[in-house]
């Protein structure tokens, strides 16, 4: 048996001959006195614990008391602390004996940061002053190495250089914090840190006896010895702020910005203290500038934008930097400021030069608003926390319109730009009586001098389009004229936006502009066609809205949604920045009043251009709305049609009734659809749409059955029609003009003598070998194109030029062809605008 299990075996007996033993003796005993009972109830305890705990637990105590060779020190969080901080500065001392900048700026580090970790012990004790010292003695060492090396033949190599330039910086920097220490050194460098080294020599001396500390023991006995650990919570230790140490302050939280494990919250709370200590403007303004940076720094949540509080007391921040700055003249904020030496300093206007503090308010605008329009974005518009958070938009415009004043007094070209473009996105896109509504909202928010009350909207508007005009980017340019195109026909002004867009040639280049602007640029053209329509100029409101509305991609190209389409090849993050280009709920056009509008102007342009087929065959291949078409295709082959639901299903009905010249039901089909009633002044809007359905059943009718009559009397067309007699000879005037019928008036009667063309066997042959003809002309013409050298390229000769031309041409060929496609749809739209300039203004 080994000496391990004899030694549990005894200690076992003895433990139970004194258990039994203990126990006769308490019986027989006669407790009376209560303290005798305490002392037995002690002895007991620790006789049980020493039962309880084992035989494995005593063998390897006696194990540990025969091996005196490990002894565990327990040293205090100070001595940890400082003895980090003094291997640093040692190792820093060491690299300027050898001129190994790289590895005194990396010491240098390592000692901040250690310094960092002990701020509870240094609150308490003192910064240590051999740092003090050190520090001291490095700049000493690195201001002298420079003057060193400008005078130096051989220069140091790159890197050393470079860690040389950046500690320059960093224990100027540095000092700063221990501006008095330092002081106080140099007074006596000698005996500075006398007392310390004592104290360091003295403390070794001090032995404690040697003994065992048990695993469960060691923590306690640790605090005990540890007298310099003091711990510190979120607002365990108190600072005092005042006017001497509010600088300090300002730097130790800017420095703290954007490291890791920075409470930002307490950031905040420093930050407003501070404000609340400052006193001076330029005291102020350097906290405001910070404390609003400040609000930004906070991480977005799942909720994609910034907390509603914060952005709101971001805002009142920033109204209170500008007051600051309009009631004092002489401190001037701007981005591009060279950084001063006494950056720590208050700072005077003195001489009547203004001060000038380095920030951006216009970054501070930016964001502002992106941080607004992410929260729209966001938000379910269908609730009541998305007009809650509307509400908002009239204190950002009173901000922007107040930013924008003083960007005015500053002659900032670039600010006052890119702030009016701000004030111009907010405007563009609202009816007149809102925009006033507003201007009157903020005219009482803000001082008089800075805004007033506005009556007219389209002259606001027309001023920040100016503005951006003459002083803006090309890309500020295009967006203003689009904006103010926008604004022009949601005014109905369709006149005055067109002939903006014509004169601007925007729809040639629009192809090269950024996507936001091409965004703009398909709303404008939206609301263009919207205003054609309720001009009653049909053939140009579908020549606006065939490019958007046909694609069946209205949502994209409008960025109110994204469409699902079942074999999408976009990847996360692609759909991803496509809803952050969305835009707000309040600013969308209704996509079904769009519809509706399109599908209408179709319909009547469709219809009688198929009705025109009886007539004319070769009108079968012209088609002027494909979806239009295909809806009335697929809604024919429908075996039973139920009473129509939706707005497709009544224009569809309409359709069919006018295709029969039933404009009566016509009509009442399309008035009854309710979405008309959105549209201001919708009662305008149902006449002027029965009187073109009566004009388009008038020359539908003629077209179906030209064949059938020989002469028509126009007062029977006019009063089949419910029209008036002038009107009908003018609608088959124009259609004998332009060849449309074959047909003459004879004004004397008022009849219409139609001309029946009967082609003949031949005739009809002739003209489909025309047809065909002109079609193998056509492709020889390309193939000889793409066959025949430009003519810069003629005079090169032989094979090797013909390889490398041939594909560059056909490639080039292509091109060409693509975009004379979308030239032909731009001159289309164009030359549909352009009818407007000849028939419109009568």
């Amino acid at each position: 048996m080994s000496r391990f299990f004899r030694a549990g075996e005894s200690d076992s007996d003895d433990t139970e001959s004194d258990y039994s033993d203990e126990l006769t003796n308490s019986e027989s005993e006669d407790q009376s006195d209560s303290d005798a009972s305490e002392s037995e109830s002690d002895s007991d305890d620790q006789q049980g614990k020493k039962i309880g705990r084992g035989r494995f637990f005593e063998g390897s105590l006696s194990d540990s008391d025969s091996e005196d060779d490990t002894v565990r020190v327990v040293r205090s969080a100070k001595d940890k602390r400082f003895e980090e901080i003094e291997q640093a500065v040692t190792a820093m001392n060491n690299g300027q004996k050898i001129n190994d900048w790289v590895s005194v700026q990396t010491e240098f580090d390592r000692a901040n940061k250690a310094l960092q970790k002990a701020v509870g012990i240094i609150a308490q004790t003192g910064v240590p002053k051999f740092y003090i010292k050190a520090v001291a003695e490095l700049e000493k060492t690195v201001q002298s190495t420079l003057d060193k090396e400008k005078s130096a033949a051989k220069k140091m190599n790159a890197s050393n250089a470079k860690a040389l330039n950046s500690m320059k910086q960093k224990i100027k920097k540095n000092n700063r914090l221990y501006e008095k220490d330092i002081q106080e050194y140099e007074k006596d460098p000698e005996n500075y840190d006398a007392e310390e080294e004592e104290a360091i020599e003295i403390k070794p001396k001090i032995k404690k006896p040697k003994k065992v500390v048990d695993s469960d023991l060691e923590e306690e006995e640790g605090e005990e010895v540890d007298d310099g650990f003091t711990p510190v919570g979120a607002g365990g230790k108190t600072v005092e702020f005042n006017q001497e140490n509010l600088f300090k302050k300002l730097r130790e939280v800017v420095d703290a910005r954007g490291k890791k494990n920075t409470n930002r919250e307490e950031q905040v709370r420093i930050l407003e203290r501070l404000l609340v200590v400052a006193n001076t403007p330029y005291q102020k303004i350097r906290v405001l500038l910070n404390l609003i940076s400040t609000q930004f720094d906070f991480a977005v949540g799942l909720s994609g934008y910034m907390n509603i509080s914060l952005w709101k007391n971001a805002e009142k921040y920033l109204n209170n930097l500008l007051a600051i700055l309009e009631s004092n003249n002489d401190y001037i904020v701007k981005e591009n400021v060279p950084e001063e030496d006494d950056n720590d300093k208050d700072r005077l206007p003195q001489n009547g030069e203004a001060v000038f503090i380095q920030g951006s308010i216009v970054a501070f605008i930016d964001r502002l608003d992106e941080e607004f329009t992410k929260s729209l974005q966001n938000i379910d518009p269908h609730t009541t926390d998305y007009v809650d958070r509307l509400k908002d938009e009239v204190s950002l415009y009173a901000v922007i319109v107040r930013s924008l004043a003083y960007f005015n007094r500053l002659d900032a070209t670039d600010a006052i730009c890119r702030t009016t473009m701000r004030r111009l996105e907010h405007v563009y896109f609202k009816p007149n009586n809102v925009v006033v509504a507003v201007e009157n909202a903020i005219a009482s928010l803000l001082p008089a001098d800075i805004v007033k009350p506005s009556e007219d909207a389209t002259s606001l508007v027309h001023d920040l389009c100016v503005d951006l005009y003459k002083n803006g980017s090309s890309l500020q340019r295009t967006r203003a004229m689009l904006c103010h195109i926008y604004h022009h026909a949601l005014e109905n002004r369709f006149f005055v936006a067109r002939d903006m867009f014509l004169m601007s040639h925007l729809q040639d280049t629009i192809h090269l502009a950024d996507i936001i602007t091409q965004i703009l640029h398909n709303r404008a053209m939206v609301q263009l066609g919207m205003c054609a329509f309720r001009a009653g100029m049909i053939k140009e409101a579908h020549s606006c809205l065939q490019d958007i509305s046909g694609t069946g991609r209205v949502k994209e190209l409008l960025a109110q949604g994204l469409s699902l389409q079942r074999h999408s090849t976009a990847s996360p993050d692609q759909e991803k920045i496509e809803r952050q280009r969305q835009f707000p709920f309040h600013m969308h056009i209704n996509l079904e009043l769009l519809e509706c509008v399109y599908l209408t102007c179709s319909m009547l342009l469709e219809i009688p251009n198929i009705a025109s087929t009886a007539i004319n065959p070769e009108n079968r291949k012209k088609m002027i709305s494909k979806p239009f078409r295909r809806m009335l295709d697929y809604n024919s082959r429908q075996v039973f049609s139920g009473p129509p639901e939706n707005t497709r299903d009544h224009i569809m009905a309409a359709s069919k009734a006018l295709a029969n010249a039933e404009w009566q039901k016509s009509v009442e089909w399309i008035s009854a659809i309710k979405i008309w009633d959105l549209i201001p002044e919708s009662r305008k809007i149902k006449e002027m749409l029965g009187h073109k359905i009566q004009e388009e059943g008038l020359r539908t009718y003629l077209f179906s059955n030209a064949n059938y009559y020989s002469s028509i009397s126009l007062e029977s067309l006019a009063k089949m029609f419910d029209l008036s007699l002038r009107t009908t000879t003018s609608i088959v005037a124009k259609m004998v003009w332009i060849e449309e019928l074959s047909a003459s008036i004879d004004q004397v009667t008022n009849i219409v003598v139609l001309h029946h063309l009967q082609l003949t066997r031949l005739q009809t042959l002739a003209l489909a070998f025309a047809e065909k003809a002109a079609g193998f002309v056509e492709s020889n013409e390309k193939l000889l194109e793409t066959k025949t050298p430009q003519q810069g390229e003629r005079s090169k000769k032989g094979t090797n030029a013909s390889k490398e031309q041939g594909p560059g041409k056909q490639q080039q060929q292509r091109t060409m062809g693509a975009r004379g496609n979308t030239r032909g749809g731009r001159n289309q739209f164009n030359k549909g605008l352009g009818n407007s300039v000849r028939g419109g203004r009568k």
